[in-house]
Protein backbone atom coordinates (compact mmCIF):
# COMPACT_ATOMS: atom_id res chain seq x y z
CA UNK A 1 0.00 0.00 0.00
CA UNK A 2 1.32 3.45 -1.03
CA UNK A 3 1.44 6.39 1.31
CA UNK A 4 -0.51 8.60 -0.85
CA UNK A 5 -3.44 6.02 -0.11
CA UNK A 6 -4.19 7.20 3.11
CA UNK A 7 -4.92 11.20 2.09
CA UNK A 8 -8.30 12.28 2.45
CA UNK A 9 -9.67 15.87 2.57
CA UNK A 10 -11.02 17.40 6.37
CA UNK A 11 -12.14 20.39 6.81
CA UNK A 12 -10.26 22.17 9.68
CA UNK A 13 -13.10 22.88 11.18
CA UNK A 14 -14.07 19.27 11.39
CA UNK A 15 -11.84 18.63 13.93
CA UNK A 16 -13.12 18.97 17.63
CA UNK A 17 -11.39 21.18 19.83
CA UNK A 18 -13.69 20.23 23.23
CA UNK A 19 -15.16 16.78 24.01
CA UNK A 20 -18.78 16.42 23.58
CA UNK A 21 -20.80 16.00 27.13
CA UNK A 22 -21.89 13.69 28.39
CA UNK A 23 -19.77 11.25 27.05
CA UNK A 24 -21.89 9.07 25.48
CA UNK A 25 -23.70 11.59 23.72
CA UNK A 26 -20.86 11.50 20.71
CA UNK A 27 -22.22 10.35 17.37
CA UNK A 28 -21.72 7.18 15.91
CA UNK A 29 -21.03 6.37 12.69
CA UNK A 30 -22.47 2.00 12.11
CA UNK A 31 -20.50 0.73 9.17
CA UNK A 32 -21.16 -2.94 7.96
CA UNK A 33 -18.13 -4.08 6.29
CA UNK A 34 -20.09 -6.91 4.49
CA UNK A 35 -22.99 -5.13 3.11
CA UNK A 36 -21.34 -1.54 3.25
CA UNK A 37 -24.80 0.03 4.88
CA UNK A 38 -23.59 2.84 6.83
CA UNK A 39 -26.02 4.03 9.65
CA UNK A 40 -25.88 6.87 11.80
CA UNK A 41 -26.22 6.34 15.66
CA UNK A 42 -25.20 7.81 18.92
CA UNK A 43 -22.63 6.01 20.89
CA UNK A 44 -25.01 5.33 23.81
CA UNK A 45 -26.37 3.19 21.35
CA UNK A 46 -23.51 0.68 21.09
CA UNK A 47 -25.24 -2.57 23.16
CA UNK A 48 -27.71 -2.86 20.51
CA UNK A 49 -24.96 -3.94 18.47
CA UNK A 50 -23.56 -6.63 20.41
CA UNK A 51 -25.03 -9.52 22.05
CA UNK A 52 -24.74 -11.60 25.39
CA UNK A 53 -21.21 -13.14 25.45
CA UNK A 54 -19.62 -11.17 22.95
CA UNK A 55 -15.98 -9.71 25.05
CA UNK A 56 -15.14 -5.48 24.95
CA UNK A 57 -11.40 -5.60 24.92
CA UNK A 58 -10.72 -2.20 26.66
CA UNK A 59 -7.36 -0.57 27.07
CA UNK A 60 -6.96 0.68 30.84
CA UNK A 61 -3.71 2.35 30.31
CA UNK A 62 -3.82 6.04 31.96
CA UNK A 63 -2.48 9.39 30.50
CA UNK A 64 0.02 11.16 32.80
CA UNK A 65 0.61 14.79 33.18
CA UNK A 66 3.61 14.16 30.77
CA UNK A 67 4.15 17.85 28.95
CA UNK A 68 6.14 19.99 31.24
CA UNK A 69 8.18 23.02 30.38
CA UNK A 70 12.25 23.28 31.63
CA UNK A 71 14.74 26.55 31.39
CA UNK A 72 17.79 26.77 29.96
CA UNK A 73 20.91 28.15 31.44
CA UNK A 74 20.17 31.14 29.35
CA UNK A 75 16.87 31.46 29.81
CA UNK A 76 14.85 29.81 27.32
CA UNK A 77 12.08 28.20 27.49
CA UNK A 78 11.98 24.70 26.03
CA UNK A 79 8.70 22.16 26.15
CA UNK A 80 9.32 18.93 27.42
CA UNK A 81 7.30 15.57 26.35
CA UNK A 82 8.13 12.77 29.12
CA UNK A 83 7.80 9.65 26.73
CA UNK A 84 8.85 6.87 29.03
CA UNK A 85 11.69 5.48 31.44
CA UNK A 86 14.22 3.31 30.69
CA UNK A 87 17.07 1.55 32.51
CA UNK A 88 19.48 4.24 31.61
CA UNK A 89 17.34 7.39 31.27
CA UNK A 90 14.38 8.81 30.61
CA UNK A 91 13.03 9.65 26.95
CA UNK A 92 11.99 12.93 26.07
CA UNK A 93 11.10 14.96 23.61
CA UNK A 94 11.95 18.71 23.35
CA UNK A 95 10.39 21.93 21.87
CA UNK A 96 12.64 23.70 20.21
CA UNK A 97 15.45 20.75 20.61
CA UNK A 98 17.59 22.93 17.67
CA UNK A 99 20.43 23.89 20.17
CA UNK A 100 20.49 21.90 22.45
CA UNK A 101 23.48 19.97 23.17
CA UNK A 102 24.92 17.04 25.14
CA UNK A 103 25.90 17.71 28.04
CA UNK A 104 23.61 20.41 28.87
CA UNK A 105 21.25 20.86 31.99
CA UNK A 106 18.22 22.11 31.65
CA UNK A 107 15.93 23.91 35.38
CA UNK A 108 12.17 22.20 35.00
CA UNK A 109 10.01 25.29 35.38
CA UNK A 110 8.77 25.02 39.18
CA UNK A 111 10.68 22.30 40.51
CA UNK A 112 14.16 22.10 41.70
CA UNK A 113 15.15 18.70 39.69
CA UNK A 114 17.12 19.05 36.47
CA UNK A 115 17.46 17.48 33.20
CA UNK A 116 21.19 16.15 32.66
CA UNK A 117 21.38 15.57 28.60
CA UNK A 118 22.83 12.17 27.86
CA UNK A 119 22.37 12.17 24.27
CA UNK A 120 20.27 12.46 21.14
CA UNK A 121 18.10 9.05 20.77
CA UNK A 122 15.80 7.65 18.02
CA UNK A 123 12.68 9.40 16.73
CA UNK A 124 14.14 12.70 17.66
CA UNK A 125 13.68 12.16 21.05
CA UNK A 126 16.63 12.58 23.82
CA UNK A 127 17.69 10.20 26.81
CA UNK A 128 17.86 12.49 29.53
CA UNK A 129 18.89 11.85 33.48
CA UNK A 130 16.97 13.60 36.30
CA UNK A 131 19.03 14.91 39.00
CA UNK A 132 18.22 13.83 41.61
CA UNK A 133 17.56 10.87 40.79
CA UNK A 134 13.28 9.94 40.78
CA UNK A 135 10.63 8.27 39.16
CA UNK A 136 8.99 9.90 36.68
CA UNK A 137 5.46 10.36 37.97
CA UNK A 138 7.13 12.05 41.06
CA UNK A 139 8.25 15.36 39.46
CA UNK A 140 5.36 14.94 36.33
CA UNK A 141 2.31 14.93 39.15
CA UNK A 142 3.72 18.30 40.70
CA UNK A 143 5.17 20.16 37.53
CA UNK A 144 3.20 18.20 34.40
CA UNK A 145 0.15 19.30 32.55
CA UNK A 146 -2.58 16.78 30.21
CA UNK A 147 -0.70 15.97 26.96
CA UNK A 148 -3.16 17.29 24.67
CA UNK A 149 -2.32 16.38 21.16
CA UNK A 150 -0.95 18.80 18.87
CA UNK A 151 -4.20 19.60 16.88
CA UNK A 152 -6.09 20.60 19.78
CA UNK A 153 -5.39 24.17 19.42
CA UNK A 154 -5.17 26.16 22.31
CA UNK A 155 -2.67 27.86 24.66
CA UNK A 156 -2.54 24.98 27.45
CA UNK A 157 -4.69 22.32 28.62
CA UNK A 158 -8.26 23.63 30.45
CA UNK A 159 -9.20 22.01 33.81
CA UNK A 160 -11.28 19.69 32.29
CA UNK A 161 -9.01 18.51 30.26
CA UNK A 162 -7.50 16.26 33.31
CA UNK A 163 -10.81 14.18 33.83
CA UNK A 164 -11.70 14.12 30.03
CA UNK A 165 -8.43 13.44 28.05
CA UNK A 166 -8.93 9.87 29.48
CA UNK A 167 -11.31 6.93 29.89
CA UNK A 168 -13.80 6.50 32.44
CA UNK A 169 -11.47 2.72 32.99
CA UNK A 170 -8.18 4.45 33.31
CA UNK A 171 -6.16 2.14 35.87
CA UNK A 172 -2.39 1.58 34.65
CA UNK A 173 -0.33 4.76 34.56
CA UNK A 174 1.58 5.46 31.28
CA UNK A 175 -0.06 6.96 28.65
CA UNK A 176 1.24 10.30 27.17
CA UNK A 177 -1.72 10.02 24.41
CA UNK A 178 -5.31 8.93 25.30
CA UNK A 179 -7.07 5.21 23.79
CA UNK A 180 -9.60 8.01 22.81
CA UNK A 181 -12.22 5.63 21.31
CA UNK A 182 -12.49 4.36 24.59
CA UNK A 183 -13.60 7.85 26.11
CA UNK A 184 -17.23 7.49 24.96
CA UNK A 185 -17.78 5.09 27.29
CA UNK A 186 -19.76 6.03 30.87
CA UNK A 187 -20.03 4.24 34.12
CA UNK A 188 -23.94 4.15 33.06
CA UNK A 189 -23.30 2.54 30.01
CA UNK A 190 -20.49 -0.13 30.96
CA UNK A 191 -23.49 -0.80 33.39
CA UNK A 192 -25.82 -1.54 30.69
CA UNK A 193 -23.40 -3.95 29.00
CA UNK A 194 -22.47 -5.98 31.90
CA UNK A 195 -26.53 -6.55 31.87
CA UNK A 196 -26.56 -7.64 28.70
CA UNK A 197 -24.22 -10.23 29.72
CA UNK A 198 -21.24 -8.32 27.16
CA UNK A 199 -17.93 -9.71 29.09
CA UNK A 200 -15.40 -7.22 29.75
CA UNK A 201 -11.40 -8.24 29.36
CA UNK A 202 -9.12 -5.11 30.37
CA UNK A 203 -5.65 -5.08 28.26
CA UNK A 204 -2.54 -2.05 28.20
CA UNK A 205 -0.93 -0.29 25.65
CA UNK A 206 1.08 2.95 27.08
CA UNK A 207 0.24 4.97 24.32
CA UNK A 208 2.66 6.55 22.95
CA UNK A 209 4.25 9.86 20.94
CA UNK A 210 4.60 8.03 18.03
CA UNK A 211 1.15 7.55 17.87
CA UNK A 212 1.01 11.13 16.03
CA UNK A 213 3.65 10.56 14.07
CA UNK A 214 3.39 10.59 10.05
CA UNK A 215 4.32 8.20 8.01
CA UNK A 216 7.00 9.11 6.13
CA UNK A 217 7.77 5.94 3.86
CA UNK A 218 6.09 6.10 0.04
CA UNK A 219 5.96 2.36 0.59
CA UNK A 220 3.53 1.49 4.05
CA UNK A 221 6.59 -2.27 3.71
CA UNK A 222 9.09 0.34 4.43
CA UNK A 223 7.56 2.47 7.76
CA UNK A 224 9.03 1.24 11.26
CA UNK A 225 6.69 1.49 13.67
CA UNK A 226 6.75 2.99 16.90
CA UNK A 227 6.90 0.26 20.11
CA UNK A 228 4.75 0.47 22.94
CA UNK A 229 3.92 -1.59 25.98
CA UNK A 230 1.64 -3.90 26.38
CA UNK A 231 0.42 -6.28 28.98
CA UNK A 232 -2.67 -8.83 28.73
CA UNK A 233 -2.99 -10.88 32.14
CA UNK A 234 -4.61 -14.41 32.12
CA UNK A 235 -8.20 -13.57 33.22
CA UNK A 236 -8.29 -11.45 30.15
CA UNK A 237 -6.83 -14.24 28.14
CA UNK A 238 -9.14 -17.03 30.13
CA UNK A 239 -12.26 -14.64 29.64
CA UNK A 240 -11.46 -14.20 25.56
CA UNK A 241 -11.06 -18.16 25.11
CA UNK A 242 -14.31 -18.19 26.42
CA UNK A 243 -15.47 -15.92 24.04
CA UNK A 244 -13.72 -17.71 21.56
CA UNK A 245 -15.23 -21.23 22.63
CA UNK A 246 -18.85 -20.20 22.58
CA UNK A 247 -19.21 -18.27 19.61
CA UNK A 248 -18.63 -14.95 20.88
CA UNK A 249 -17.42 -11.82 19.19
CA UNK A 250 -14.31 -10.27 20.05
CA UNK A 251 -14.40 -6.40 20.00
CA UNK A 252 -11.67 -4.06 19.82
CA UNK A 253 -12.24 -0.90 21.77
CA UNK A 254 -9.72 1.38 19.59
CA UNK A 255 -7.07 0.77 17.81
CA UNK A 256 -4.87 0.35 21.02
CA UNK A 257 -6.94 -3.16 21.84
CA UNK A 258 -6.51 -4.07 18.58
CA UNK A 259 -3.02 -3.82 18.36
CA UNK A 260 -2.45 -5.78 22.05
CA UNK A 261 -4.66 -8.54 20.68
CA UNK A 262 -2.99 -9.00 17.09
CA UNK A 263 0.17 -8.94 18.81
CA UNK A 264 -0.73 -12.37 20.17
CA UNK A 265 0.20 -15.45 18.51
CA UNK A 266 -2.01 -17.16 16.37
CA UNK A 267 -4.14 -19.48 18.29
CA UNK A 268 -3.63 -17.96 21.83
CA UNK A 269 -7.23 -17.07 22.28
CA UNK A 270 -8.13 -21.08 21.11
CA UNK A 271 -9.12 -23.65 23.80
CA UNK A 272 -6.23 -24.99 25.01
CA UNK A 273 -3.71 -22.00 23.96
CA UNK A 274 -0.49 -22.15 25.61
CA UNK A 275 -0.03 -18.32 26.69
CA UNK A 276 -1.04 -17.72 30.24
CA UNK A 277 -0.02 -13.96 30.02
CA UNK A 278 1.98 -11.91 27.87
CA UNK A 279 4.05 -8.31 28.02
CA UNK A 280 6.16 -6.43 26.29
CA UNK A 281 7.42 -4.36 23.85
CA UNK A 282 5.30 -4.48 20.61
CA UNK A 283 5.49 -2.93 17.04
CA UNK A 284 3.35 -4.37 15.21
CA UNK A 285 2.14 -2.37 11.87
CA UNK A 286 -1.14 -3.01 10.58
CA UNK A 287 -1.69 -2.13 7.23
CA UNK A 288 -3.92 -3.79 4.43
CA UNK A 289 -3.82 -6.54 3.39
CA UNK A 290 -3.22 -7.42 6.90
CA UNK A 291 -5.55 -10.47 7.95
CA UNK A 292 -7.12 -10.14 11.87
CA UNK A 293 -6.47 -13.16 13.60
CA UNK A 294 -8.39 -12.03 17.03
CA UNK A 295 -10.55 -9.01 16.18
CA UNK A 296 -14.17 -9.68 15.08
CA UNK A 297 -15.37 -5.82 15.03
CA UNK A 298 -14.23 -2.55 16.21
CA UNK A 299 -14.46 1.01 17.70
CA UNK A 300 -12.40 3.89 16.92
CA UNK A 301 -12.32 7.36 16.30
CA UNK A 302 -12.14 9.44 13.23
CA UNK A 303 -8.02 9.16 12.06
CA UNK A 304 -5.67 11.87 10.63
CA UNK A 305 -4.94 11.71 6.92
CA UNK A 306 -1.28 9.67 6.56
CA UNK A 307 -1.52 8.07 9.77
CA UNK A 308 -1.10 4.11 11.10
CA UNK A 309 -4.32 4.20 12.51
CA UNK A 310 -6.00 5.26 9.59
CA UNK A 311 -3.75 2.28 7.57
CA UNK A 312 -4.97 -0.32 10.38
CA UNK A 313 -9.15 0.74 9.85
CA UNK A 314 -8.50 0.67 6.58
CA UNK A 315 -7.13 -2.88 6.82
CA UNK A 316 -9.45 -4.38 9.44
CA UNK A 317 -12.45 -2.92 6.56
CA UNK A 318 -11.41 -2.40 3.33
CA UNK A 319 -9.68 1.36 1.84
CA UNK A 320 -12.93 1.95 -0.32
CA UNK A 321 -15.05 1.40 2.32
CA UNK A 322 -13.19 3.11 4.86
CA UNK A 323 -13.12 6.43 2.22
CA UNK A 324 -16.55 6.03 1.47
CA UNK A 325 -17.08 6.17 5.57
CA UNK A 326 -15.29 9.06 5.84
CA UNK A 327 -16.67 10.75 3.36
CA UNK A 328 -19.60 10.32 4.75
CA UNK A 329 -18.79 11.72 7.63
CA UNK A 330 -17.08 14.64 6.17
CA UNK A 331 -20.37 15.34 4.80
CA UNK A 332 -22.65 14.70 7.66
CA UNK A 333 -20.23 17.02 9.75
CA UNK A 334 -19.41 14.81 12.17
CA UNK A 335 -16.33 15.80 14.63
CA UNK A 336 -12.89 13.96 14.43
CA UNK A 337 -9.63 13.07 16.03
CA UNK A 338 -9.07 12.62 19.59
CA UNK A 339 -12.37 14.35 20.96
CA UNK A 340 -14.34 13.31 18.07
CA UNK A 341 -17.02 11.27 17.52
CA UNK A 342 -16.49 7.37 16.81
CA UNK A 343 -17.16 4.65 14.51
CA UNK A 344 -18.32 1.01 14.82
CA UNK A 345 -16.75 -1.15 12.20
CA UNK A 346 -19.31 -4.64 12.04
Amino acid sequence: MRRDELHYELPPERIAQHPIEPRDAARLLVLDRTTGRIEHRVFRDLPQYLSAGDALVLNDTRVIPARFFARRATGGRIEVLFVHETADGWRVLFRPAARLRTGQTLACEGDATRLELVGPAERGQWLVRPQPPLAPLDLLTRVGRTPLPPYIRRSKPEPGDVDRYQTVYARQPGAVAAPTAGMHFTPELLAALDRAGVRRADVTLHVGAGTFAPIEADDLADHRMHAEWIAVSGAAIDALRVTRATGGRIVAVGTTAARVLESLPEGTLHEGGRAASASGWTDIFIYPPYRFRHVDRLVTNFHLPGSTLLAMVMAFASPDLIRKAYEVAVAERYRFYSYGDAMLIL
